[in-house]
C-alpha cells in the first residue's frame, strides 16, 4: 500500500508528479491492474486515475488490454528505464556471452548490478529447463545469500562496502542464509580468495548459483554474473568448468568496459 498523498502539502505541479511516479510504481508491481484497484491502493478518486492514465498511454508509456481494460506498463517505460543503467553498454556487452553460457551449462543465467543495498537483475536468459526460481528483470534480491550480491561486495573498496552494508538486512530466507554480519564479512574473504561466488540454497530453496564479477575501467566492480541450478542438476565436480566459462565471459566484457588490468586470474578448467 502507498502513502496517500496530500495535495493540500503540495504545488499543484508538485503533486501532479508525485501521481504520476505513484501510478508507474503501483503498475511495476502489478501488472495488468484496473483502475478500482489504483484508485483503492493509491488513495485516489478514480477519475484522477483515469485522468493521468490516459494522458501517459497517450505518451506511450501505458497501454491498456482492449478486453480486460487493465493497464499495464509500456515498452516505452523499460526504454527509458534501460537508460538509467550506469554502463548503458553493460548489457548489450553481456548478452552473447550469456546465451552462450546457457546454451553450454543448459542453465539460467543471470545479469545484475547494485541498486541502493540491493541487487537488481538488468538481463536473463532462461534455462531450457524449468528451473523453479522466480526471477525477472527489474526484480531486486538481496546482498548477502545471491552469488551476484557476494562477488561484488568481495571485491567493492571497504570504506563503501561498509556504507552499503549499513543500509543491508541480513533477513533469513533459508536455513543456510548467512544473517550476521561479521560471518558474512567472512563469507565475503572467502568468495574473493577462491575467486568465485556461490549461493548455496541461501535464498531460494533447492537452488545453487555461481557468480563472477565484472569491472569497470576503474577495475572497479559493477555487475555480477551467475549461472543458477536446481540443486539436483548440481554437481561439485563441474563446478570448475562453469567457473572458467563466467570467468572468460567477464574478462571479455570487463575489457571492453575499459578494465585494463583484469582482477581475476584465469579460473582453473576441470579435469575430465
Amino acid at each position: 500500500m502507498h502513502d496517500d498523498i496530500d495535495d493540500a502539502k503540495q504545488p499543484e505541479s508538485v503533486a501532479a508528479v508525485l501521481k504520476v511516479f505513484a501510478i508507474l510504481q503501483a503498475l511495476s508491481e502489478r501488472n495488468e491492474t484496473g483502475i478500482s484497484d489504483l484508485s483503492v491502493r493509491l488513495a485516489m478518486p478514480k477519475a484522477t486515475v483515469y485522468r493521468f492514465l490516459q494522458t501517459m498511454k497517450m505518451l506511450g508509456y501505458v497501454r491498456q488490454e482492449p478486453d480486460s481494460e487493465r493497464y499495464g506498463l509500456a515498452m516505452k517505460t523499460f526504454e527509458l528505464g534501460a537508460k538509467a543503467l550506469q554502463y548503458p553498454d553493460l548489457v548489450e556487452l553481456a548478452k552473447q556471452h550469456m546465451q552462450t553460457l546457457s546454451d553450454q551449462t543448459g542453465e539460467t543465467v543471470h545479469l545484475g548490478t547494485l541498486i541502493d543495498s540491493e541487487i537488481i537483475y538488468v538481463h536473463k536468459v532462461d534455462s531450457r529447463h524449468m528451473l523453479g526460481m522466480y526471477s525477472r528483470v527489474g526484480r531486486r534480491a538481496p546482498l548477502h545469500c545471491t552469488a551476484i550480491g557476494k562477488v561484488l561486495m568481495a571485491w567493492e573498496d571497504p570504506d563503501r562496502r561498509d556504507r552499503i552494508l549499513d543500509g543491508a538486512e541480513f533477513k533469513r530466507f533459508r536455513e543456510k542464509t548467512i544473517v550476521d554480519r561479521g560471518e558474512f564479512l567472512d563469507e565475503l574473504a572467502r568468495v574473493k580468495a577462491q575467486g568465485f561466488g556461490e549461493d548455496r540454497e541461501e535464498f531460494d530453496e533447492h537452488i545453487r548459483c555461481l557468480g563472477i564479477p565484472i569491472f569497470d575501467r576503474l577495475n572497479h566492480p559493477v555487475a555480477g554474473l551467475s549461472v543458477s541450478f536446481p540443486t539436483f542438476r548440481y554437481e561439485d565436480t563441474k563446478a570448475p568448468k562453469v567457473v572458467a566459462m563466467l570467468t572468460e565471459a567477464s574478462r571479455d566484457i570487463s575489457t571492453r568496459l575499459g578494465c585494463s588490468k583484469f582482477p581475476l586470474a584465469p579460473a582453473k578448467k576441470s579435469r575430465r
